[in-house]
């Protein structure tokens, strides 16, 4: 269950920005180009979920796609807390169930 809700958020991202590049009629070479990146593999894997682009790449991102920024953050926001939840979920009940913590007293 918590694998699935990761990676639910983690694909809410990665369709967002191939959504947006699409719609901005840009190859992911383009974009790529325009970043300063040497191959468009970075976009590929930031549109399939593999990895995310840095902060300030994700503002200028919303510049080349002519979005709003804030739009931008909000996707990444809810991204990010759904997946901090998620781990934070994992090791908690993964320490309960070892019980570690409570024979240390911490």
């Amino acid at each position: 269950m918590l694998t699935t809700e990761r990676t639910n958020q983690i694909e809410i991202l990665a369709k967002f920005l191939k959504e947006k590049r699409v719609q901005s009629g840009l190859s992911q070479k383009d974009v790529a180009e325009k970043l300063g990146y040497s191959t468009s593999q970075f976009i590929s894997n930031w549109e399939r979920g593999i990895s995310h682009p840095p902060l300030n790449t994700l503002r200028s991102l919303s510049q080349l796609y002519k979005i709003n920024p804030e739009e931008m953050f909000e996707v990444l926001l809810k991204a990010t807390v759904a997946q901090v939840e998620v781990d934070l979920k994992k090791k908690f009940y993964a320490s309960a169930t070892t019980g570690t913590e409570a024979s240390h007293g911490g």
